[in-house]
């Protein structure tokens, strides 16, 4: 287990580095290499985003269910770098945008259009501002000037997961992210069931002893 854990913490911060070097090489690519960030290119990129954004969205139940599965539990530490992974893709688009006209990509963010039903533009938008507040806040300094509010903040992952995949199933009728919506509903449903009746289980247990 030594070495299980030894390979996610190396994981974990390879994972950081990596997305630190995509938002810092991918924006300027996008900008002046077009040719090369190809329809293709663009479609995979949001593929990975997706992949470690369904990672990080299902690990923590799958912890929660199968509690006696000893090598789950330790994968939940990957969470962080594999969001921050995930969002640094989506931010790296956004940087783009800023790059080439900052005006009016915030002066878009005024507009109805922007927010928007058609074409299920706000349910794209709404996932990429949820990314760019997770990837802000992912480190101890935020942890530590948010405090306790900092666990509510990092909860706007399920808004993050939820806004890009239902953008990206009604858009373009991806079978496999309809999948992926299904199995982290249903396994976060059955995590938070299960965790209801063990701190019921604990606070009847804590008053018996009391009595």
């Amino acid at each position: 287990m030594r070495t299980y854990f030894t390979t996610i913490k190396y994981l974990q911060e390879t994972l950081l580095a990596l997305a630190i070097v995509t938002m810092m090489v991918l924006p300027s690519m996008i900008v002046f290499s077009p040719d090369i960030i190809s329809n293709n290119v663009v479609t995979n990129l949001y593929l990975i985003s997706h992949i470690f954004l369904f990672f990080v969205m299902i690990i923590r139940p799958l912890a929660d269910i199968f509690t006696k599965t000893i090598w789950i539990r330790p994968l939940v530490i990957l969470r962080k770098g594999a969001g921050v992974m995930s969002a640094s893709i989506v931010v790296s688009f956004i940087l783009a945008k800023l790059m080439v006209n900052p005006v009016i990509y915030f002066s878009s963010i005024a507009t109805l259009k922007y927010w928007s039903m058609v074409n299920y533009a706000v349910l794209a938008h709404i996932a990429d501002i949820s990314a760019v507040i997770l990837i802000i806040t992912s480190n101890n300094f935020s942890k530590s000037l948010f405090g306790n509010s900092w666990k509510t903040i990092q909860k706007l992952a399920y808004v993050y997961f939820y806004g890009s995949v239902l953008y990206v199933f009604l858009t373009y009728g991806s079978i496999y992210l309809l999948v992926a919506l299904v199995l982290v509903t249903i396994t976060t449903y059955i995590a938070f069931i299960k965790n209801s009746n063990k701190k019921q289980l604990l606070a009847e247990n804590t008053a018996q002893n009391i009595i």
